[in-house]
């Protein structure tokens, strides 16, 4: 399974696995600045702090979002 990274954000590598994703809409719907579907790179990690992150990624209903804490 392939996992992309997206490390914009110094704190926090968000983790995507494309086929885990079933576009439910919670990322986009929680942070619309950070995720943009239609864009690449449809993820700007920078435009949240790693807690806002970290809950919206526990949120993810299928798993496909993931982090790792950049210390």
């Amino acid at each position: 399974m392939e996992t992309k990274e997206y490390s914009e954000n110094k704190d926090i590598t968000v983790l995507w696995t494309p086929s885990r994703c079933k576009h439910a809409g919670v990322c986009v719907k929680t942070l619309p600045k950070v995720y943009h579907p239609k864009d690449k790179p449809w993820i700007t990690p920078t435009e949240a702090t790693a807690d806002e992150l970290k809950q919206q990624i526990e949120r993810c209903p299928t798993g496909a979002l993931g982090y790792r804490l950049n210390h």
